[in-house]
């Protein structure tokens, strides 16, 4: 229980998440004099333990009746400060986005609402969708300020940022934060919907067993073009940051790594690492910025008869077999099939006061080792020999 005003509880949410195991990743790394709880949340069993005795974890779907959430969290979630809601459920499909994550957050919301009489701090995270990234060229870079666009009533993110504040304000008890990262990019200890390194590592894995190069599948394009992430670690450190300091009170803030990337560059120094060649490619389709998607590589249509040369790989290198199926290779298809630019600006974060910066390629090579470290995938030695 929190013994003065600076003493925090916080309560994440999508701990099995890349988001969510990030942050309490963070928070545990905290001082335990400000952070004095951090209960974490997801509808799964958690497949790893905290050793932090400040971690307590409770089962919780946000689909089911808001009452029986409460009865779930009124007790646990008593003495919560600040809330981190990264849940979320994934389709390939954008329309059908909104079906299920209007009502996760609209129950997570008026659970904690209920049943928080301390909270201080509301940190909803959403995305780059915001600005209609998925669906053709923007302008760019993003800022905080852009207006909506005609979303057709499909964007979810709208509702749940225009409930956020309707409930703040019936409230007028709390304050919020929303954070917009890019094609987010860390370790989870499970399946993930927009897993876009360990991907594209199995992916390139499965071409040198193969003996062949690996083609990038996406265009011309998007090869020779700029691209940002965002690193988990980084997210999570920019999500406790402006959750925790008073001049950021109901804000938003998009997040990167806070550099850019040429595809080409970041493609063929991955295999490399990889030990891999990544060629030139020849390619056939969208030389030019379109409004549609062009791959050269339909992902979904290659990785329907390749769970046994992965098999193979995990047998002579190392990891996990089923480390296949956490492949994301719809939104794979969508992350390198694009004509069109989606860098988000930083500056808003940057004037007050947020400082980190990741070298993206780091970060890569980084969650990269996260799931060698967690055998998921194969080591390095094994595969270069060294």
């Amino acid at each position: 229980m929190p013994a003065s005003p600076n003493q925090k509880v916080a309560f994440v949410t999508g701990a099995n998440g890349i988001s969510g195991f990030a942050i309490i990743e963070h928070l545990v790394r905290q001082p335990k004099e400000e952070w004095v709880s951090i209960i974490v949340s997801s509808r799964r069993p958690l497949p790893n333990a905290w050793v932090d005795p400040r971690v307590q974890f409770v089962a919780v779907d946000f689909l089911e009746p808001v009452e029986t959430i409460t009865a779930k969290l009124k007790h646990i979630c008593a003495d919560v400060t600040h809330t981190f809601f990264t849940s979320y459920v994934h389709d390939d499909d954008f329309k059908v986005l909104r079906d299920k994550n209007v009502p996760l957050f609209h129950n997570f919301l008026d659970a904690v609402d209920t049943v928080c009489p301390k909270l201080q701090r509301v940190c909803l995270q959403t995305g780059g969708k915001y600005y209609g990234v998925h669906l053709g060229p923007v302008k760019v870079p993003l800022e905080e300020h852009f207006p909506r666009y005609d979303d057709k009533g499909y964007n979810f993110y709208y509702d749940q940022e225009d409930y956020l504040r309707e409930v703040q304000q019936r409230r007028n008890a709390w304050s919020y934060n929303i954070i917009r990262p890019n094609a987010i990019n860390g370790f989870a200890p499970h399946a993930n919907g927009m897993s876009e390194v360990l991907t594209i590592v199995i992916y390139m894995l499965i071409c040198k067993e193969l003996s062949q190069p690996a083609h990038f599948p996406g265009n011309e394009y998007f090869w020779n073009s700029i691209d940002d992430n965002s690193y988990a670690p980084s997210l999570a450190d920019l999500s406790v940051w402006a959750t925790t300091a008073p001049h950021t009170k109901d804000e938003a803030f998009n997040h990167t790594n806070g550099d850019v990337f040429v595809w080409k560059h970041m493609w063929q120094d991955l295999a490399a690492y990889l030990g891999l060649e990544a060629p030139e490619p020849q390619f056939k389709k969208a030389v030019g910025q379109a409004n549609t998607l062009a791959n050269e590589i339909d992902m979904v249509e290659w990785a329907k008869d390749k769970k046994p040369v992965w098999d193979r790989v995990v047998a002579k290198y190392g990891g996990k077999t089923f480390a296949f199926d956490w492949g994301t290779w719809g939104f794979f298809n969508w992350a390198t099939g694009k004509s069109w630019l989606t860098i988000s600006s930083v500056n808003k974060a940057r004037r007050l006061g947020w400082s980190r910066y990741d070298r993206s390629f780091d970060t890569w090579i980084e969650t990269y080792q996260s799931f060698v470290n967690a055998g998921v995938l194969p080591p390095r030695q094994a595969l270069i020999g060294n």
